[in-house]
């Protein structure tokens, strides 16, 4: 259930000297995940600096809920991306117990050679841990060239998923740095496409998801960042249909509509959706404006719901296939079994929308058109 819920994943600079304030605040409405960077948002130079101020944060957090001035309702999932496993020794010490603060760590460039000294000292952390102190999890983000580049991607890959396997019950996730990926080619998509329009990075994901994704000994796979918020031209047509905007909120929903346009919203929703027909959960992001429209996104329609639940309520081997309540489609019980139980795991997390109504009422402020399942 966690690893379903880490949601919209917002990347902060570990530097920012008011993580605790915005927490405090609730400056960014919907925000369930910080991921607060040591790695490459922090220039090489201002590592020290980027520590002090992590450790800084989580004091004054700490502070805050202590004195009940933050109620640990309020507390967003926390992480922290380390750049090394030296790195990630050293802070468990220096942090203390302050570290029972996070949900977890984010291993950057895991790969063959660093994967099992991170997840060695996970293990170590959670075996010394007080009782009272949550679990630390593990987030492997997979970005090497390793991985990459076909001639050593496959072997690579089964390698990292014997590491895991070894340290399952601390990993929560595993990530893709398309970023990293793309970077490796000099490739940098445009926000009018999604990383699947690039077939290098595609091919890669396809695979890391044919090894990780599976129902049996998978895991949870977080889609790649979307790195884009606002857009000066554009030569493709805009991705958004305007008639659930019209439908569902009028005159404001053309606004709405023109704003995501403006600031390549469209291109973000398009690549969530690809996401979720691959089997990804969750999302990096990198500016607060995504915040609402991922999560919405991961909002459980009224027709999956409806299906998955009967496909779930009818599995006792009288029936092996049935029509739709929605009279549509039909419903094979044993091939999308694994699909309905996935369904209502993301029910109870996000919600499910009401019949008829559309992701887009969900995104304007206080405007709550679904029902949860919680």
């Amino acid at each position: 259930m966690l690893a379903y819920a880490v949601g919209a994943a917002l990347y902060m600079p570990a530097t920012r000297p008011h993580i605790a304030d915005d927490i405090l605040s609730g400056k960014h409405e919907g925000l369930t995940t910080i991921i607060m960077d040591l790695e490459d948002a922090v220039g090489d130079g201002e590592v020290e600096l980027a520590e002090h101020r992590l450790a800084q944060s989580l004091s004054r957090i700490q502070e805050d809920l202590h004195t009940g001035r933050l109620l640990p309702e309020r507390l967003p999932l926390l992480f922290v991306r380390v750049r090394t496993p030296e790195q990630l020794e050293r802070l468990l010490e220096v942090l203390g117990d302050r570290v029972s603060l996070l949900t977890g760590v984010a291993l950057p460039k895991f790969g063959v050679e660093n994967g099992q000294a991170y997840l060695r000292l996970i293990r170590e952390y959670n075996r010394q841990k007080s009782s009272e102190s949550p679990v630390l999890y593990a987030m492997p983000i997979m970005e090497t060239a390793e991985i990459i580049y076909r001639e050593t991607r496959w072997e690579t890959l089964v390698h990292l998923k014997r590491i895991i396997d070894e340290y399952a019950e601390y990993v929560l996730n595993v990530r893709i740095g398309a970023t990293d990926f793309s970077s490796l080619f000099g490739l940098r998509r445009s926000p009018e496409i999604t990383i699947y329009d690039v077939a290098i990075i595609r091919d890669c994901i396809a695979d890391i998801i044919n090894l990780f994704g599976r129902t049996d000994g998978g895991y949870v796979i977080s889609g790649p960042v979307w790195e884009y918020f606002s857009q000066r031209e554009r030569i493709f047509k805009p991705q958004l249909r305007q008639t659930p905007f019209e439908e569902t909120l009028g005159r404001t929903g053309r606004s709405l509509r023109m704003k995501y346009i403006t600031n390549s919203m469209d291109g973000l929703m398009k690549e969530v959706m690809l996401d979720k027909e691959n089997g990804i959960v969750g999302k990096t992001i990198i500016h607060p404006s995504h915040i609402k429209l991922v999560q919405a996104m991961y909002v459980v329609t009224h027709e999956e719901y409806m299906d998955a639940q009967e496909i779930i309520a009818r599995n006792d081997g009288t029936l092996g296939v049935f029509k739709s309540i929605y009279t549509n489609k039909m419903n094979e019980i044993k091939p999308h079994l694994s699909w309905a139980r996935r369904i209502l795991i993301r029910s109870k997390i996000y919600g499910v929308l009401h019949e008829q109504q559309h992701y887009v009422g969900l995104l304007p402020k206080h405007q709550h058109s679904y029902v949860s399942y919680s």
